[in-house]
């Protein structure tokens, strides 16, 4: 019965190995068991380097999900295809197609073959070399949907690392940044770099303790690979053998620190490719290869870290650091505009001038999220005659430095508005006015509360803007319903007033929808957890604010809030 199994294995495999398209078998462990010579042609991944190992953890790891899907699949015999990416392939553009199959009712392992235009032949395109065009649209196309997928700088960094570990292009990569768009020197002429990602491929045993992490900063030696790069605009190849103490000053032996490094990694090939957008230099892509089996006998061309005919680094990685580099310095761009709005918006923010001495005020600003993406929130006080105060709450719709310029207008129109010592809602009135007049101006949400102490009042007038919340003692926070006109800009000029008493133990809080509102969530549900916040009512007005956006605000906050507390002075 042995001999039986063994000659009908024997049999099996010569069907395999005499098909003409690529198949590959494994186990229910997830093991890879046998791969015909039509598979091997396809990948590139002699079948000796695939049996026995795990699908997850092979040559082919781009693979393992297809098969596991496969194995898993409760209905069984049913097929999952997945496309590979193109640098698992010799043959760019094939499909794997996987079906479990079941021996007495169980699973016993699963087929994968390879689809596409010349995998179902030995003489098909699957046994040529690929078109390196082919295979630079190929990689190009994966670069686009992967690589700067947000307006970050770092993130886009990490895609970029993690897009060359995961499409085989290295074991380790390594991008570091110039801090301020040009390099800093430091002691004995040193380049200094921020070190905005590190990524490794840890199934083929790369580390990354010896070298730099995300965050610190990398020293270059003049002379050292990264520094001729930098200097030239050119990639630098290198190897990083073992260097014998009399060729350590020779020609080509490693120099500075940072060979070293990936050395003391385990690295045995560096390539140091520049990171250049628009007639300027943003830092360096650092690829590393480990010595060992598990890559392909014969790398597509212009994959690897070989370099190219010309001696520069091959044509895929040159359009892949030339696409990163563009995505990093739109981040930069775009993150350097918020910083400027972010400056405009604390300047134009200052802290309420000449409050009246019948008010207490407190005020805060919050930029949203960790990339200040500023907005156009805003609070204002204007002290008017007869000890009254004008108290303001606005929101330009939009963010930037637009957005910032928009609110310091308009506050200027307010002022210049309130001067005439209108009521809140004639001087809506006129602010929508003169903004709807300007066809290019933004809307703008606007609440307006007159504290007027001496007759134990508070006059609202509201446009577009979310309801004020009255904090008194012993009683719930009280969001004030008003008669709410359409935001400013519209010139449709629709504002009422509404008057509550003034009483000197009551505060009140206004405040921009970055402070309640969630993504997802009615502003209804929203505004109820403000409501049910227990404020109190007396003590320190900075503290009352810190409560608020402890217990409100969510890190990071979605949208940029301002807030502007008042309380009546007791004599």
């Amino acid at each position: 019965m042995a001999a039986a199994t063994e000659a009908g294995l024997e049999l099996l495999s010569a069907v395999l190995d005499g098909t003409p398209a690529g198949i590959a078998v494994a186990d229910a462990r997830l093991h890879w068991l046998h791969a015909n010579p039509a598979f091997e042609r396809a990948t590139g991944v002699r079948a000796e380097e695939l049996s026995g190992r795990p699908v997850a953890a092979s040559a082919l790891a781009a693979a393992g999900p297809a098969v596991a899907r496969a194995l898993a699949d409760e209905r069984g015999g049913e097929t999952v295809s997945d496309p590979l990416p193109p640098t698992a392939l010799r043959q760019p553009g094939l499909r794997l197609s996987c079906r479990r199959i079941d021996l007495g009712g169980r699973p016993a392992g699963v087929v994968a073959t390879l689809l596409g235009a010349g995998a179902e032949t030995g003489t098909g395109p699957a046994t040529r070399e690929p078109d390196a065009a082919t295979v630079r649209l190929a990689v190009a196309r994966a670069a686009d949907e992967e690589i700067g997928t947000t307006l970050d700088a770092d993130t886009t960094c990490v895609e970029l690392a993690e897009f060359a570990i995961r499409h085989g292009l290295a074991d380790i990569a390594a991008i570091d940044l110039l801090p301020g768009g040009h390099g800093a020197s430091g002691a004995g002429g040193r380049i200094r770099l921020h070190r905005a990602a590190l990524t490794a491929d840890t199934r083929r045993g790369a580390v990354t303790a010896p070298l730099a992490q995300p965050g610190e900063n990398v020293r270059h030696r003049p002379g050292s690979p990264t520094a001729e790069a930098l200097a030239t605009g050119r990639a630098v190849t290198l190897d990083l053998l073992p260097v014998a103490p009399a060729q350590a000053g020779a020609a080509g032996a490693p120099r500075g620190a940072d060979p070293a490094a990936f050395r003391a990694a385990g690295a045995e090939r560096l390539m140091v490719v520049p990171l250049l957008a628009r007639g300027r230099t943003l830092g360096v892509l650092h690829l590393a290869r480990l010595p060992g089996p598990g890559r392909p006998t014969e790398p597509v061309p212009g994959l690897g870290l070989d370099g190219g005919p010309d001696g520069g680094p091959p044509a895929v990685l040159g359009d892949l650091a030339g696409h990163a580099a563009l995505a990093i310095d739109n981040a930069q761009r775009y993150t350097r505009s918020q910083h400027v709005a972010l400056d405009l918006q604390r300047a134009l923010l200052a802290e309420p001038a000449n409050p009246h001495p019948n008010l207490q005020l407190a005020t805060r600003y919050l930029p949203s999220g960790s990339h200040t993406v500023v907005g156009g929130d805003w609070y204002e006080t204007v002290r008017l005659p007869f000890g009254r105060t004008l108290l303001v709450s606005g929101d330009v719709m939009g963010h930037g430095v637009e957005a910032a310029v928009d609110m310091s207008t308009y506050r200027s129109m307010l002022r210049y508005t309130a001067g005439m010592d209108l009521p809140p809602h004639r001087i809506l009135r006129q602010l929508d006015t003169l903004i709807s007049e300007n066809e290019s101006a933004r809307p703008a949400t606007c609440l307006l509360a007159l504290a007027d102490p001496a007759r134990h009042r508070w006059t609202f007038a509201n446009a577009g803007h979310l309801p004020p919340a009255l904090i008194s003692p012993d009683r719930p926070t009280e969001l004030v319903q008003l008669p709410t006109g359409p935001p400013l800009g519209t010139g449709l000029c629709d504002y009422e007033q509404a008057r509550r008493p003034l009483t000197a133990d009551q505060t009140l809080l206004l405040y921009t929808d970055g402070l309640v509102e969630r993504r997802g969530e009615d502003i209804d549900t929203s505004l109820a957890r403000l409501a049910a916040l227990p404020l109190p009512a007396t003590g320190d007005l900075e503290e009352l604010l810190d409560t608020v956006l402890h217990s409100l605000a969510a890190p990071p906050a979605e949208d940029d809030t301002a807030l502007l507390a008042a309380r009546p002075r007791t004599r």
